[in-house]
């Protein structure tokens, strides 16, 4: 897929790499939608896109707000060329001191989020038999480390849909592709690892927002079903399947940095 006049509809595009994905897309002519729940951000965020982009609050937790945003953006441009399902947030706490309404909120963002927000546009690409859905997961989705339990959890549910609706759509014109990053240099951690302790372990290993996507955008133009950065960490994600108990063994010695 050629990127250039694509209407690219853009979740969690206020900060982190959603708000560096609708930078780069409108460098090269596509034209970004940010959506997220703060409309301030997002128009301090658009005021420094060039060529032509749109706003629009949307929070991927209400069904309702999705569904309508959608149509409003159909309304406004006749399709959805690609739905980029960024919107998230994690919180690394040990299992017993994680409130369950934590659990129950990263699940309603992390994955109903991406749910809802594939419902309300994917009959729009079936209908118009092409279009490209990106589900931002994490390698955490496939390489699970203390400390993490309920964030791991809703980037394992995130490829279970993702794998199982990928082939769903064979045949239909509608491509789908998972994005598995490791820690990325966002605002993410302001929430995540509030003490800053997690990231001042794996500073060094920290991917830059600028690199994840350039390989997002590598991933939608080569039509790959998945991308896992950096390629240490998806070997690893190899190994871990391959062999778990001496995995979890190495595990729980080299990875628990949280």
């Amino acid at each position: 897929m050629k990127i250039q006049n694509k209407v690219v509809v853009i979740t969690g595009a206020s900060s982190g790499i959603g708000a560096k994905m609708a930078e780069t897309f409108a460098a090269k002519g596509a034209i970004p939608v940010l959506t997220a729940r703060s409309i301030t951000k997002l128009q301090e965020n658009a005021s420094q896109l060039s060529g032509e982009h749109a706003i629009f609050r949307m929070d991927v937790t209400d069904s309702l707000q999705v569904a309508d945003t959608v149509k409003l953006i159909i309304e406004k441009y006749g399709r959805i060329d690609i739905l980029i399902n960024n919107a998230g947030f994690g919180v690394f706490e040990n299992f017993l001191d994680t409130p369950l309404e934590q659990f129950e909120d990263m699940m309603n963002v992390n994955y109903m989020g991406i749910v809802r927000c594939t419902k309300a546009v994917l009959p729009y690409m079936l209908k118009a038999g092409s279009g490209h859905i990106v589900n931002v997961a994490s390698i955490a989705g496939k390489l699970a480390t203390a400390k993490s339990s309920g964030y791991t959890a809703t980037k394992h549910a995130v490829l279970g849909l993702t794998n199982s609706l990928r082939q769903e759509l064979v045949g239909t014109g509608v491509s789908l592709t998972a994005i598995n990053p490791g820690p990325i240099n966002t605002p993410f951690f302001e929430r995540a690892d509030p003490a800053g302790t997690y990231v001042k372990n794996i500073s060094w290993f920290m991917l830059k927002p600028e690199k994840v996507v350039a390989e997002i955008i590598k991933a939608i133009e080569r039509n790959r079903a998945e991308k896992n950065m950096p390629p240490i960490a998806g070997f690893g994600a190899k190994l871990s399947q391959l062999f778990p108990r001496t995995f979890d063994w190495f595990a729980y010695r080299m990875l628990n940095k949280k």
